[in-house]
């Protein structure tokens, strides 16, 4: 016998688990109730991790949506409902850490390049904005010339901010094959680079 499915105005007595069944069905209602229970929670899992207010803000959308879409993905088997969204929150807010402070490095690098150039650079009036997104071409033009597993392996580690052992889990590689992927990768993007820096 199927169990009659949730109304709007049963939502607030509904358990977790009637709310997630609700959400894979596509009801809205349900996803925002679940926002009602948990979004203090969530946000505060968030902010331990990313320290900013917007920035958990941002984080906490990001996380709902995911669980909108992934909702069919969760299985009482795998226990509670606020556990699952919980992790979901931590991996998130983890991900974004690690964009942000690989962002960071690649920033305080670039910076530290344009430091090193000529003064000469400043009296021709050459943009900071125009040079970053020159390089950001030319970087581009290089990682779509490697092999699909290298560039794949360098985009999850220096872009998504993912270790090597995430990679390998998420592409299914041996660790030792992401490694070697990574440094064959990163020696042909060096390599790329080192004439252009003769240059300038």
């Amino acid at each position: 016998m199927m169990k009659p499915s949730i109304n709007c105005s049963s939502l607030s007595a509904a358990s977790d688990e009637a709310l997630m069944k609700a959400i894979t069905d596509r009801k809205q209602p349900a996803l925002r109730e679940l926002y009602t229970r948990y979004g203090k929670t969530l946000k505060a899992v968030v902010t331990h991790v990313v320290h900013e207010d917007a920035e958990a803000d941002d984080v906490l959308q990001e996380i709902f949506l995911q669980i909108w879409k992934e909702a069919g993905n969760y299985s009482p088997r795998a226990g509670k409902p606020l556990g699952w969204v919980v992790t979901l929150a931590r991996r998130r807010a983890i991900d974004r850490l690690r964009r942000r402070q690989a962002y960071c490095r690649a920033k305080d690098r670039f910076e530290e390049h344009i430091e090193q150039q000529p003064s000469s650079w400043v009296r021709k009036g050459i943009d900071d904005e125009l040079i970053r997104s020159d390089l950001r071409r030319f970087l581009q033009r290089q990682m779509n010339s490697l092999p699909v597993f290298q560039r794949e392996a360098i985009e999850l580690s220096f872009f998504k901010g993912l270790s090597h052992r995430e990679i390998a889990a998420q592409t299914r590689t041996p660790l030792g094959t992401v490694k070697t992927r990574l440094e064959l990768g990163l020696r042909k993007l060096t390599g790329c680079v080192r004439p252009l820096r003769r240059k300038i």
